[in-house]
């Protein structure tokens, strides 16, 4: 441990955004709390900070020390006010009784320490810093955990971003148990929590915490559906169990294909809902002794659109989300000794600046699915997906032109209306293919179209 309980207070006098507060004269009593002093005991500097004040109109010296008004938050279940910064926001909190009442009603007891400004001391009753010494994630006490339901998730999201922690034996008990109670937490804060784990290095670990405790099916029903297929059927390359062991290599191949933050949580969704139409399209050919997930991908994309829609996802993460899923299949497909170059020039204009996107997400996916392991099968995908992305390149450095508009097709004499969109498709598929290169081609097609709808 880099910082010890004797010099904790020195390393938060450090800190600039403490330092601005520890020289303010309050009325009242000022504490900080949480996060914050985990993190400086990692040796990490902290983004955010938790303070707990006793006067409410000490939050008006804040807001003068720092030259911003404070907001209300309106998604946590305790009132919260934070101030905002360029790099660094306080999130600040009111309570009228002692500072060892407020920590016992915090979520882990490494977040159940304080400091104190005014005597310049820490306040640690429930030995919270020798749990972060030991790396253990513990409650205070159950009830917490069914105050803010949130929290059963927010421990498994510390689990995946704190190196080296494990989780107590009875918190994850109490999550199993309690499980049924993370509907009562907001959308937008399950999301952000599912999130964080996502992008996760260690997000293959916090998966399977969360099927451990049936977290996972409560927040995902169909991936339920999916593990009791894989069961019933006792299939060998699972359909659940490849999904979940495709995270083992998200992260590594995102950063190999440059994906930014976003991008990584997309595919990381788009990894995770891929397959969950199979548990309605599985079928079997017993003549041929085989079976079939036909049109899988179209079912996917529909409870996905679901899901994201409960939890809250903007329409460009969907549209981004969905775009993968539909096309998961397509670089397998394309990866045999009679595809063609024009077909992975297609895929790249098809799918654009997604394309680094698919091509982990496929990765992952055959992966997950040989167990980490090189086969012809694999070699052959990596290849192609080589193929994909020097393509994508070339892409990049000469995007192919819109031949012709919507607004060039209304002008011609169509309605407004899906056959526009149907139109603009056609011909974008005869300009990848090299079919169409000129504006005139594309004119001529149109109207030839047009003559063939209005026939009587």
């Amino acid at each position: 441990m880099g910082v010890s309980f004797d010099n904790l207070s020195e390393a938060i006098q450090n800190q600039h955004v403490l330092r601005e507060i520890s020289r303010c004269s309050f009325t009242g009593k000022v504490f900080l709390v949480g996060g914050a002093i985990r993190e400086l005991l990692l040796q990490k500097t902290p983004a955010d900070y938790d303070l707990v004040l006793t006067e409410y109109g000490d939050l008006r010296i804040l807001e003068g020390i720092f030259g911003v008004s404070a907001f209300l938050l309106g998604k946590k279940p305790i009132q919260t006010y934070r101030l905002a910064q360029k790099n660094s926001s306080l999130d600040i909190t009111f309570h009228k009784g002692t500072i060892e009442e407020d920590l016992a009603r915090r979520d882990f007891t490494m977040n159940a320490v304080a400091y104190d400004f005014k005597k310049n001391c820490i306040i640690d009753p429930l030995k919270g810093i020798d749990d972060i010494e030991t790396k253990i994630i513990r409650y205070p006490r159950r009830q917490n955990l069914e105050d803010d339901p949130l929290r059963m998730l927010k421990a498994i999201r510390h689990f995946t971003a704190l190196e080296g922690f494990i989780m107590d034996e009875l918190l994850v008990g109490a999550i199993y148990a309690l499980k049924h109670l993370i509907h009562q937490a907001a959308p937008e804060r399950i999301k952000y929590e599912m999130d964080q784990i996502v992008i996760s290095p260690n997000a293959f670990n916090g998966l399977n915490i969360l099927q451990t405790t049936g977290l996972l099916f409560e927040l995902f029903p169909d991936l339920y559906a999916l593990k009791k297929l894989d069961e019933e059927k006792r299939f060998v390359l699972e359909t659940f169990g490849h999904t979940i062991d495709g995270f083992k290599y998200l992260t590594t191949y995102g950063q190999i294909y440059g994906l930014d933050e976003r991008g990584l949580r997309n595919t990381g969704y788009a990894l995770l809902l891929h397959d969950i139409g199979k548990a309605h399209t599985f079928s079997r050919d017993d003549a041929k002794n085989t079976v079939h997930f036909f049109y899988h991908e179209k079912f996917s994309c529909d409870l996905a659109t679901n899901i994201m829609e409960k939890l809250r996802f903007s329409s460009f993460d969907m549209k981004a989300v969905i775009k993968l899923i539909e096309n998961h299949m397509r670089i397998f497909l394309i990866s045999n000794n009679e595809s063609t170059e024009k077909a992975v020039r297609r895929l790249v204009y098809k799918l654009g600046d997604l394309t680094p996107a698919l091509i982990v997400l496929t990765l992952c996916d055959m992966y997950g699915s040989s167990g980490g392991k090189e086969n012809d099968s694999t070699v052959t995908v990596r290849k192609r997906c080589d193929d994909v992305m020097g393509a994508y390149s070339e892409w990049r450095k000469k995007p192919l032109p819109r031949l012709i508009t919507g607004n060039e097709l209304m002008a011609l004499g169509f309605e407004e209306g899906p056959i526009i969109g149907k139109i603009l498709n056609d011909i974008r598929e005869k300009q990848i293919s090299g079919e169409m290169t000129l504006l005139e081609e594309a004119l001529h097609y149109a109207s030839n179209q047009l003559k063939k709808q209005q026939k009587p």
